[in-house]
């Protein structure tokens, strides 16, 4: 029986592309230029109120970063977070599935969402209190509300998005529905949930109050 060679592997550093250097370059070299027409505005003006300095207010922001009720407050933010736009996951993606792939559920509640999400968000703020009453909920809903929108949108376009060639070579090897929509929908949609999601959680820390 041969003997064999086991060749140690040591792995490297991850290394950055020619781009990915200049990218961090710019990014940096933008910081500083902002950083500096802060503090010279700062200095000039010589009004904490209406402008404070670079240094002070990075010097209270690492305050507040070892401060442990900051640090709750922020935790508890995260939670709450967290939970609308996981809520909005549950209620987008099956939603955005629906209308996606039939038009009757497009047209049934293409409309309804449409005119539901042009409601700006602080006009939900009173009902939600009703709702909800006063804690943790009229926040979740807010972030989940904020969230589901472009979650539902961007299944949507993501399910369009799929060539019927995928559909059609699918059905020739005698592919099911179910193995249709595992196999090969829930995969070329799944770049388009996480842009939708992006944008949810962003969403969701704006519409925080």
């Amino acid at each position: 029986m041969a003997d064999v060679k086991v060749t140690n592997y040591t792995p490297r550093g991850v290394k950055f592309s020619g781009s990915g250097k200049k990218e961090i370059i710019y990014k940096i070299i933008l910081l500083v230029i902002i950083a500096i027409a802060w503090q010279s505005y700062a200095v000039t003006k010589n009004n904490d109120l209406i402008m404070p300095k670079f240094t002070d207010t990075i010097m209270q922001f690492f305050n507040c970063v070892v401060d442990s009720k900051v640090l709750l407050n922020i935790s508890i933010t995260l939670v709450r977070v967290l939970k609308g736009f996981l809520w909005a996951l549950i209620i987008g993606v099956p939603l955005g599935f629906m209308m996606g792939l039939s038009k009757v559920a497009n047209g049934l509640i293409g409309g309804l969402v449409d005119s539901v999400r042009q409601v700006p968000v602080m006009a939900w703020v009173p009902l939600t209190i009703v709702w909800f009453g006063i804690g943790d909920g009229p926040t979740i809903f807010l972030i989940a509300f904020t969230g589901v929108f472009p979650i539902i949108l961007n299944t949507i376009q993501g399910v369009k998005n799929i060539s019927k060639d995928y559909y059609y070579a699918a059905k020739s090897m005698g592919a099911g529905k179910v193995s249709i929509f595992k196999d090969i929908i829930i995969p070329a949609t799944l770049p388009d949930i996480l842009t939708g999601a992006r944008i949810a959680i962003s969403s969701g820390w704006m519409s925080v109050i």
